[in-house]
């Protein structure tokens, strides 16, 4: 003991620091783990002590300096400073380090108004004291640092004003469990909690912001995903705003579709006046996102979508652009261009696009996603008109204008429209794919609002989680994954409030769920294979259509007990058609793996009952979720074996699984030669997956002569992704340090595809 040094405890009582306590603690953080030195951390943290700390304060330093030393050759650390820290939360919350009993913990905090009071009316005494023995405690230990500040940041309940925490992490996972199953049949309902519990609190389900941070407490929105589209009219304009901000401030990442918009110039109230344009409109929506906070759990964000052939083109592709004025700027929302095989021709063949307002087209817009034959016979009829307004640009600078703008921001999407209606779980001549949301991987029907009681637009909501791929352990595990997953997300579509009668009505009748995966690269590198060789292609392969074919066999159970979807009949999945059924053929070239399931016997049970959900699966980008599950993001490879973010924490360091075991298995994004091997494993999944994919591209401009990306570099990758049947594309990310422009060249190059590979 160093009498030198007095401690004031949380009591605010004072006494001699007591050293051998806190080498007890770290003892303990320590018990089990590799590479770790009680010693190290003591010897850190006492340099920074002083008279009259607090006790908090000696926590928080011990805690920091366990963190500091978290490395790829000492990744252990994390787990050392994972259980200081959930020490220090667990007493933070309780005043101890033992957690109370389940049901005097929800009776306390239902009291202060932070947990849903119907908990309390759903379940009983004995029911809680019941699931009290499924709680395991002792798997918060599991968790990695930065996975407890997230936690602690963004999920468990607190007074964000205070900072004072309500909850440890088990108590979140066992009641959103109970919430999520309250109103199945008692006799079963406690089943379902045990093991919808276990397979998220041992990480092999992972959920998302939404549901994390709000399931259990009195909010009741819980869709990661809304889809809004605007018409051409002020009224709807105005609507669209209003949904805007009605679901950023619930925690929804938005898609906007104001492709329909007329361009500057357009005559309206029959020539009394001109139309400005999107920009202003573009600018209305921003505001309307950058409105709310969303409680402090994240940022508002949101997608606007529009059509390359809109007459307005050139100038929306920089709206992003560091230069010009903020009158011609728009850049805190990002933006998808929408493309289809008629653009991808004219581009191969060198001729030019044809511009128009949609206002001056009728029924090219509609076509434009419903029916390709009908859009291209009318786009053509159009192109002929001399009497509407036009204009032409070579599809070769249109199309380079738009990956320089990609390549130099990084937030231009894409998405191919045709892709989302020929390769769909929907009927596109009766609910076609309009637009995807602010990540581009939900593609679900929409319909404009008029008003925010309006019965006849639709706004499209997806709830999403996701399986952890390092937890399979056999592709049969799917389906009790599945069965899981597809139970829990549908009763969220019960539980939830919705703030606007269009979505209600869709989320009800058509029940979407995207259900995506985490820790694909950890996946590939334990099962020895790469993203860059085509040696993870059958594997690939292999695990997606396991994936989809659970997935929609629990749906086809569900709808068996509770009754299909209500908008089934405007599905694919009601002709008959699968996703099997659907993809484009070009992956049976780079894929020769076959079928390993019986999906004619699935088809048969799905014409007989139905499916209870319009959609399932979607992979979504999973940064936050998947640092929770100490998972690799989504299906990404890492940049690095130790991911480093920064936080009001400080900086948060994580370590790829397994890395010690599996380092040289590891294949890192800058690593990888190009975007050509992790293009085509995304066609694969592709293949199965019903909605889209976050798909990014990746450049390092060291790898080109003079540091710069060749234009027909970033082109042939661009046709390559609409060859395998890729529906969007996400990020496009250029190594640190190379975003200026100066490092892409626009090589006009006649011949953009070598040896016609990108014929499509």
């Amino acid at each position: 003991m160093d009498n030198s040094i007095f401690v004031i405890k949380r009591n605010g009582k004072k006494e001699p620091i007591n050293l051998e306590k806190i080498h007890k603690v770290l003892n303990w953080a320590a018990e089990g783990l590799s590479d770790v030195s009680v010693s190290q951390v003591e010897l850190r943290s006492r340099i920074q002590f002083y008279n009259n700390i607090t006790t908090i304060n000696i926590h928080e330093t011990i805690i920091k300096a366990a963190a500091d030393l978290i490395s790829k050759e000492t990744p252990d650390y994390q787990y050392m400073a994972a259980r200081l820290a959930i020490f220090h939360l667990r007493k933070k919350a309780y005043g101890k380090f033992e957690p109370p009993s389940l049901y005097e913990h929800v009776k306390k905090i239902v009291f202060l108004g932070k947990y849903d009071h119907n908990l309390l009316k759903n379940y009983s005494y004995e029911e809680f004291s019941q699931m009290n023995t499924f709680i395991d405690h002792w798997r918060d230990m599991n968790f990695s640092y930065a996975a407890v500040k997230q936690l602690e940041g963004k999920y468990l309940i607190q007074n964000r004003i205070t900072g004072k925490i309500y909850e440890s992490a088990q108590f979140l996972y066992i009641l959103i469990s109970a919430c999520l199953f309250a109103k199945y049949p008692k006799n079963t309902r406690m089943n379902y909690i045990y093991r919808f519990y276990n397979a998220i609190s041992t990480f092999k389900i992972s959920l998302p912001t939404p549901i994390m941070s709000g399931v259990r407490t009195p909010t009741r929105q819980f869709s990661s995903c809304v889809l809004i589209e605007c018409d051409d009219n002020l009224d709807s304009i105005n609507a669209t705003s209003s949904a805007i901000v009605k679901y950023v401030s619930q925690r929804a990442g938005i898609g906007i579709n104001a492709g329909k918009i007329r361009a500057i110039g357009s005559p309206i109230r029959n020539g009394e006046a001109f139309h400005t344009g999107c920009i202003p409109f573009y600018k209305y929506f921003q505001s309307a996102v950058k409105s709310c906070s969303q409680g402090g759990v994240r940022g508002g964000a949101a997608t606007i979508f529009y059509p390359i052939w809109h007459l307005e083109i050139e100038n929306l592709l920089v709206l992003k652009n560091n230069r010009g004025v903020e009158d011609n700027r728009v850049r805190h929302v990002d933006y998808a261009v929408q493309i289809n095989q008629l653009m991808y021709e004219r581009l191969l063949s060198g001729k030019s696009i044809t511009l128009f307002s949609p206002s001056d087209v009728p029924k090219l817009y509609e076509t434009f996603f419903s029916n390709q034959k009908a859009f291209k016979k009318i786009y053509i009829q159009y192109e002929h008109d001399k009497n509407i307004r036009k204009k032409s640009i070579k599809a070769l600078d249109l199309f380079s204008l738009m990956m320089q703008e990609r390549t130099s921001t990084g937030r231009i999407y894409i998405q191919h429209v045709d892709h989302c209606n020929a390769h769909s779980p929907f009927n596109s001549t009766i609910a076609p794919i309009k637009q995807s949301n602010l990540c581009l991987e939900i593609t679900l029907p929409t319909k404009p609002l008029l008003n925010l009681h309006d019965t006849n637009g639709e706004i499209a909501l997806c709830t999403l989680c996701a399986f952890n791929l390092g937890k399979i352990n056999d592709l049969n595990d799917f389906q009790e994954l599945s069965i899981l997953a597809v139970r829990a997300l549908d009763e969220i579509l019960e539980y939830q409030n919705y703030p606007i009668v269009s979505a209600k009505h869709s989320s009800i009748s058509r029940r979407s769920l995207g259900i995506g995966v985490i820790n694909f690269a950890y996946f590939l590198a334990k099962n020895k294979v790469r993203y860059s060789d085509g040696s993870a292609n059958n594997l690939t392969h292999r695990t997606f259509e396991a994936m989809q074919y659970y997935l929609i066999q629990a749906s086809c159970q569900l709808a068996k007990e509770k009754g299909a979807c209500s908008s089934f009949h405007e599905t694919n999945y009601y002709l008959g058609k699968l996703p099997i059924d659907t993809y484009k053929k070009y992956i049976d070239e780079i894929c020769q793996e076959p079928l390993h399931l019986d999906w004619n016997a699935l088809r048969h049970k799905i014409k007989k009952y139905g499916l209870r959900n319009s959609t399932l699966s979607a992979l979504m980008p999973s940064e936050t979720s998947s640092q929770i599950s100490n998972a690799t993001n989504g299906i990404e490879p890492p940049r690095g074996f130790v991911s480093i973010k920064v936080s009001k924490d400080g900086i948060l360091r994580q370590v790829v699984p397994n890395y010690k075991k599996l380092k040289s298995q590891y294949e890192l994004l800058w690593d990888i030669p190009n975007n050509v091997g992790y293009l085509q494993l995304a066609g694969i999944m592709q293949k199965f997956i019903d909605q889209a994919i976050s798909t990014n591209t990746h450049y390092d401009p060291k790898r080109f002569s003079n540091n710069k990306i060749p234009m027909k570099q970033l082109l042939y990758d661009l046709l390559l992704s609409y060859k395998l049947g890729l529906k969007t594309l996400y990020y496009q990310n250029v190594r640190d340090g190379t975003k200026d422009d100066q490092n892409i060249v626009v090589d006009i190059a006649e011949n953009i595809c070598d040896s016609g590979s990108c014929v499509i």
